[in-house]
């Protein structure tokens, strides 16, 4: 039986190897391979190759398709000193890889002659890596998609049907802070389907209420409240509190024509959705990539076009459907991942459980985001709808 020095020696003369000048020269091309670091978490923390990806040796074969799906792409693997590396070279040589090299001297020498080197900002603490396990596995979020989230601010209209969904998903996510405005309170008939409140919560604000739950799911999110209703006097105001996403589950057309016009002039990406009786739908507008909620409706109906859930009703389970679809979205933007519902409105029918797509485009006359634009200042038109929130 061979040593652990000889069996070291015998994988070593089984693969190649490059030295760190080399690997540094590689690096600074402008293709350059992968730098593949197969440490443990605690010490790519420490400082690692800039640009480098992260695979610990010891999830290596099940997890390293994924990070480098192309078995032709060349690769650098890395350790603390080359003896981790050279195994994981020869593994995923074995694993179909054909063009894979070890750092000798791995990182330690990389260091010694006064590379660069990328230390992590805002790295996850032990609990949080627990807790976001699941996020950390996705190549496509990972760690550094786990910061930008925490780092990540998301504005919340409603805390009712659509809002409480949303919160509760993007707070689960580690979404680090979520602003919400609601001027209503609970009632009875909000608990059928508004899951951010409970019976205890019955004629307490829904902004308190929402941020007591939120609090309770995840300490690491802040919850920005206003307990106020959304017009043109605040919402300068509120946007001046600065964030990346807004998340529309406004029950009426006075407020979705609002927070449209303040997304396109603030230039800020809004997740719409919407719910009646069995029905809902779900969409992205993001200025200039996009049209807009009035490149579809210029003017808000007349009333009686116009009834709320109060009026119509709404299944109580169908604003978790969209309020999750707005959710995942607001996920996606908040990364930069996949391909949001931008210039495509998604319908659902909770009666026949069927998706339909629908392709929108975005209107060159439109009052607000169209070329030459007719509205310019905040409107506040007739409530609509009954200020019971969906």
């Amino acid at each position: 039986m061979s040593s652990y020095r000889e069996f070291l020696q015998g994988t070593r003369e089984q693969i190649d190897e490059i030295d760190v000048e080399r690997g540094h020269k590689l690096h600074g091309e402008t293709d350059p391979p992968v730098f593949l670091d197969v440490r443990e978490r605690e010490e790519w923390d420490e400082g690692h190759i800039p640009a480098a990806v992260h695979v610990p040796r010891g999830w290596l074969e099940s997890r390293i398709e994924q990070t480098v799906p192309d078995r032709t792409k060349a690769i650098v693997a890395y350790c603390a000193s080359g003896n981790r590396s050279t195994f994981a070279a020869r593994t995923l040589e074995e694993l179909g890889y054909e063009n894979v090299v070890s750092l000798a001297g791995g990182i330690n020498d990389w260091k010694r002659h006064g590379y660069p080197l990328e230390v992590p900002t805002g790295a996850l603490g032990p609990e949080q890596r627990t807790r976001y396990s699941r996020h950390l596995l996705i190549p496509e979020v990972g760690e550094e998609g786990q910061v930008k989230l925490l780092q990540s601010r998301v504005l919340l209209i409603g805390a009712g049907g659509l809002g409480s969904p949303a919160a509760l998903y993007l707070a689960a996510a580690g979404v680090g802070t979520l602003g919400i405005i609601d001027a209503d309170v609970v009632d009875e008939t909000n608990l059928q389907r508004q899951i951010l409140h409970s019976t205890a919560s019955l004629g307490e604000p829904k902004v308190e209420s929402a941020a007591r739950t939120i609090r309770e799911l995840n300490p690491d999110v802040e919850v920005r409240g206003y307990k106020e209703q959304l017009t043109s006097e605040n919402i300068e105001r509120i946007l001046a509190d600065g964030w990346d996403v807004i998340v529309d589950g406004a029950d009426n057309f006075p407020t979705r024509y609002l927070v449209n016009d303040a997304a396109v002039w603030h230039d800020l990406p809004l997740v719409h959705g919407s719910i009646f009786r069995f029905e809902g739908q779900a969409t992205v507008f993001k200025p200039h990539e996009g049209p807009c909620y009035r490149c579809l409706f210029p003017q808000p109906p007349p009333p009686e076009l116009a009834p709320s859930c109060a009026e119509g009703g709404v299944l109580g389970v169908l604003p978790g459907v969209i309020g999750s679809l707005q959710a995942s979205e607001a996920i996606k933007l908040a990364l930069g991942i996949g391909e949001p519902l931008i210039g495509r409105l998604l319908l659902f029918d909770a009666l026949t459980t069927t998706f339909t797509e629908v392709a929108l485009r975005r209107d060159p006359d439109c009052p607000v985001c169209g070329e030459n634009p007719t509205i310019t200042e905040y409107i506040d038109y007739v409530e609509f709808c009954s200020p019971v929130r969906a």
